[in-house]
């Protein structure tokens, strides 16, 4: 448990899931977490799982979906340098015209035994974004965020939300 936060509820998943507005288009959604900010009530994450949908297969062309889960609103694809990127994930299927290979990556989707945490949602929401690149029809993603309600101290919630806020 990180000091100077008291767990008051037991671990819980939210389910989420966003598709893209129209096909390779940045789509950003929220999630509401209904954290009480008179109570000082944060949002402790042990770890958040996205599964993107499968890229088309195109021949002689590059395509992929991307998504992220955030602290904060972003208004273009977010990566892990970014201070409030939680999780990022790429599909891709590099294609010539003679073969495709797919390629997978993620980071960090479910965060080794030796960390308490990977991150504090210290304002209400989180936000999910997916993009695709070169697809003939939209793509998404659906996940879920693991993770506890906890009560910080005055001192250590004014701290998260002004770091949370102010590095958006």
């Amino acid at each position: 448990m990180p000091t100077g936060l008291k767990q008051s509820s037991s671990v819980v998943s939210i389910g989420f899931a966003l598709n893209e507005s129209a096909a390779n288009t940045f789509t950003q959604g929220s999630v509401d977490l209904n954290l009480s900010p008179l109570d000082r009530e944060v949002f402790v994450v042990l770890a958040v799982n996205l599964d993107n949908d499968f890229p088309d297969n195109i021949a002689a062309t590059d395509t992929q979906v991307r998504s992220a889960l955030t602290t904060t609103s972003q208004a273009v694809m977010p990566n892990l340098g970014d201070a409030n990127c939680l999780v990022r994930t790429t599909d891709a299927i590099k294609s010539d015209a003679t073969g495709s290979v797919s390629f997978s990556q993620q980071a960090l989707e479910t965060p080794p035994s030796t960390l308490e945490y990977i991150g504090i949602i210290a304002t209400n929401d989180f936000f999910v974004q997916t993009q695709g690149t070169a697809n003939a029809g939209a793509k998404g993603t659906a996940g879920k965020l693991y993770g506890y309600r906890a009560i910080a101290s005055a001192d250590i919630y004014a701290a998260l939300v002004q770091s949370e806020v102010l590095s958006a």
